[in-house]
């Protein structure tokens, strides 16, 4: 026990020297001209040393917020207001998709085509219409998972509610709290770590590994080259399958930001009191005094 919390500490202060460094010496991990800084960037991108720094950072920005009420709002606000306008962007893949599948309908049907092409800036662009129909998993994979925090944002996942209906205001903001630190954030970090090499083993050769160390992925600099994954499930069917595994990365930063702002608000709330609720939030309106997602919980 002792061990592991003299551990904690010592990666928690050891996450300024990491941090520092990282900002003074930027070529060491974003020169990807270099095929050594380029795995530093990998394995430092799903590493305990990027966990405490990212966690150091929380707690300094957390705790001046404890002290500056104003400086956590201004946070909250811009985490939420991050979350609405992506969510409120890629919703029109939804739109996008509908368009593109009756398009598909039309020139596969209708006119027998078997091929689109598309040139834009003079650049052609030619796919089979298999491959413009399977991309539509990618519109729909945007929408969950880049909409996901804007959902939540409005309020409009569904709350399996046992007690927290029943109870207190403030016992309320206790419970989001808990389960902002408790819940949220250990699984958006589970799932980062698995997402992360999982991302780079389908773009890069030789593979990298969560259980390779910092000496090992300086060895294998040596023979390090781009190989990204452009296989299908069919013949001419859509062959950019590593976007899903860059779409899963941005998913889990915008859930582990937005249990950021979720525990920054609950805890405002819980100071200030009912007079604080749903304070600067931006929700969608339908008009007429009705909320967008009004009736969902």
């Amino acid at each position: 026990m002792l061990d592991g919390i003299v551990w904690f500490f010592q990666n928690l202060l050891q996450a300024f020297w990491n941090i520092g460094y990282a900002v003074t010496h930027p070529l060491q991990w974003l020169n990807w001209n270099d095929s050594q800084a380029m795995m530093r960037f990998i394995y430092y991108g799903g590493s305990v040393e990027f966990f405490f720094a990212v966690l150091l950072v929380l707690l300094i920005v957390t705790g001046i917020g404890f002290w500056r009420n104003s400086f956590m709002w201004g946070c909250v606000r811009s985490l939420e207001g991050f979350a609405n306008v992506t969510g409120r962007l890629f919703a029109w893949a939804g739109l996008l998709m509908v368009l593109q599948q009756i398009l598909i309908v039309f020139l596969q049907r209708i006119f027998r085509v078997a091929e689109v092409t598309i040139g834009p800036f003079g650049m052609d662009f030619t796919k089979d219409l298999s491959w413009f129909g399977e991309e539509l998993k990618l519109y729909n994979a945007a929408i969950v998972t880049l909409c996901a925090t804007y959902t939540f944002v409005q309020g409009g996942h569904v709350r399996v509610d046992l007690v927290y209906a029943a109870v207190k205001f403030r016992t309320k903001k206790v419970i989001d709290m808990f389960g902002s630190i408790f819940f949220m954030m250990p699984v958006a970090v589970l799932i980062w770590m698995y997402s992360w090499y999982f991302l780079w083993r389908h773009l890069v050769t030789p593979k990298v590994s969560a259980s390779d160390s910092i000496e090992l992925l300086m060895r294998k600099s040596r023979v390090l080259k781009w190989n990204v994954e452009t296989i299908g499930f069919s013949p001419n069917g859509f062959n950019a399958y590593f976007l899903f595994k860059v779409l899963l990365l941005a998913f889990t930063a915008m859930i582990f930001l937005q249990a950021v702002a979720f525990f920054m608000r609950s805890y405002l709330e819980w100071k200030e009191g009912e007079e604080s609720e749903d304070k600067y939030l931006d929700k969608d309106w339908l008009g007429d005094g009705e909320e967008a997602y009004e009736g969902v919980h």
